[in-house]
């Protein structure tokens, strides 16, 4: 792995931590095909971003705390622990092809249907879920998510969207969330045998990136409008995952 490859993988850790301190989520749908384009093993990438985003989460959560959903919380940390080893399951029995198209195709119906729904928030009423009961089956789902791809994140963010919560107990809820699935996701990819020989050196010189994303990010959380960022991130998103579905390797 020379001079060039390192660079690369830290820039896309980076941005990757930049876009989960500014909004709350989204580090692995921005970090994970970007790796996928670099000459790294799947396993590695998956670690890597998992590692990262359990940092970001260490950092950010302590401001949100006295705002998070405490009933929501645990059961999506609940269902959360079903669902990772399940995830961890599909890295360890299926292909690496299967597991990039499958994250293509992802992103691309993920960053249409967001940037669909970004330009049509302001001319249509969100629905509301009133039942609590759907926070156990998506945090299940955002366990297989999260061991499997790091994206762990979207089906809580679907969820806390449809509650209607204010954007005070959104991030806060979110990133509590993060934080303790997080730990078993990284744990499950350890066990599963996801950890390689280049993760800890990697991750080591991706921190202090980390570090600077992630308080960069909190700067921009305050001082910038989400709108616009947002459109932006979700046609690179789609970009990103046409990229993966015509170069599957």
């Amino acid at each position: 792995m020379n001079f060039t490859v390192i660079v690369l993988i830290i820039a896309a850790v980076f941005i990757g931590a930049l876009i989960r301190a500014t909004f709350g989520f989204g580090e692995a749908v921005v970090s994970m095909p970007l790796l996928a384009l670099l000459p790294i093993d799947l396993h590695t990438s998956i670690s890597l971003i998992g590692l990262a985003g359990l940092t970001v989460a260490l950092f950010t959560v302590i401001s949100g705390w006295r705002y998070i959903d405490r009933s929501a919380l645990i059961r999506l940390v609940i269902g959360a622990l079903i669902g990772i080893p399940i995830g961890i399951l599909f890295i360890v029995k299926l292909p690496a092809s299967i597991i990039t198209v499958g994250l293509s195709i992802f992103l691309i119906a993920y960053g249409s249907y967001s940037f669909i729904k970004v330009l049509r928030a302001k001319s249509s009423v969100q629905p509301r879920l009133e039942a609590s009961f759907w926070s156990l089956p998506v945090g299940i789902i955002s366990g297989i998510m999260g061991s499997a791809y790091n994206t762990h994140g979207v089906p809580v963010v679907v969820y806390g969207t449809l509650r209607r919560w204010e954007p005070q107990r959104f991030r806060g809820t979110l990133q509590a969330h993060f934080l303790i699935s997080g730990v078993f996701v990284v744990i499950g990819q350890a066990l599963g045998g996801l950890w390689t020989e280049n993760l800890f050196l990697l991750f080591g010189l991706s921190f202090p990136s980390i570090i600077i994303a992630t308080l960069l990010g909190i700067f921009l959380h305050r001082r910038i409008s989400n709108e616009k960022f947002e459109r932006y991130v979700f046609l690179f998103i789609i970009i990103l995952g046409l990229l993966l579905l015509l170069n599957p390797a």
